[in-house]
């Protein structure tokens, strides 16, 4: 059982080395990779920013000083209508925007990844129920439940990332459902099946490893989608509340003044952008070094 397990290692590891082979190969891909590893190192370093280069907290309001332009009265980047460092909320809305669709991406792909499972390898009336109650769900507007619950309880981003998860989850689940009982008919599984090998043991060993490139495509495509919803309802401010800054409410405060400061439009606008389009390359990068056919 040891050397079974000292050969997938080795196995996967040698699959991950040509899979990252055929990744550094997409020079589109690596760019849109050190461009988000840029913002998400940007995000995370708010504080820093906040304590050594702005000396602004995100909250830190002087009237007399609002709609500042980049570079007038220490603001690097300007200040908003009400006095407050444009970079410095850029880097703390950022660290907001991205642990949001983080989560939310995660939440989701572990819900629909494990029902999509048991559904597809457990098949009969287990799978019947299971995608049953997934299609009643991918039948309510999803967009319309998020926009009530959030103008009812003005939940926080943690909250809404949970909401967003139990929504969402159908849509990932029946494509591992499908991965899985494509998987499940192969010669392979029936004969560790034979072999006496557990339900857990097979979708553990065989099942997860064939299904998590698929999962990991998935999410490269979705987390984009999260940023740019929950920038959308930030903006009809039912997302990420005031004070504290997300991409999203930054637009809205700025929608009013775009004229005279296009700098508070543009610079979240384009952090939004930014992101998304990145990590959309780099899941396409991702779907062709995962796919064996691509190695030639």
């Amino acid at each position: 059982m040891e050397r079974d397990w000292s050969m997938a290692n080795r196995a996967s590891g040698g699959n991950a080395r040509r899979a990252w082979r055929r990744f550094k190969r997409n020079r589109v891909a690596v760019i849109a990779l050190a461009v988000l590893i840029a913002i998400v190192i940007f995000s995370l370093s708010a504080g820093l920013i906040s304590t050594f280069i702005t000396g602004f907290d995100y909250e830190e309001n002087h009237l007399d000083l609002a709609r500042s332009k980049p570079g007038e009265h220490g603001y690097i980047l300007g200040s908003d209508a009400n006095g407050r460092d444009v970079l410095t909320r850029l880097a703390y809305g950022g660290r907001v925007s991205l642990l949001f669709a983080t989560m939310a991406a995660i939440a989701t792909l572990l819900i629909g990844s494990v029902v999509g499972m048991i559904a597809g390898f457990a098949s009969g009336w287990t799978d019947a129920t299971l995608m049953r109650f997934a299609d009643v769900l991918l039948s309510i507007p999803s967009i319309s439940i998020l926009v009530l619950v959030s103008s009812i309880y003005r939940p926080g981003y943690f909250l809404l990332a949970l909401i967003f998860s139990l929504l969402l989850w159908p849509g990932i689940s029946r494509i591992v459902r499908g991965e899985t009982i494509s998987i499940r008919s192969q010669p392979y599984i029936e004969a560790a099946q034979v072999n006496g090998a557990t339900n857990a043991r097979l979708i553990g060993r065989h099942i997860l490893p064939n299904v998590l490139p698929i999962m990991l495509i998935w999410a490269s495509q979705v987390i984009p989608a999260f940023i740019i919803t929950e920038a959308a309802l930030s903006f009809l401010g039912l997302g990420v509340q005031p004070p504290r800054p997300s991409w999203g409410n930054m637009l809205l405060e700025a929608q009013n003044y775009y004229m005279t400061n296009w700098t508070n439009v543009f610079l979240p606008g384009m952090m939004i952008f930014l992101t998304a389009l990145s990590i959309n390359l780099i899941g396409n990068g991702l779907r062709d070094a995962l796919d064996p056919r691509m190695e030639r």
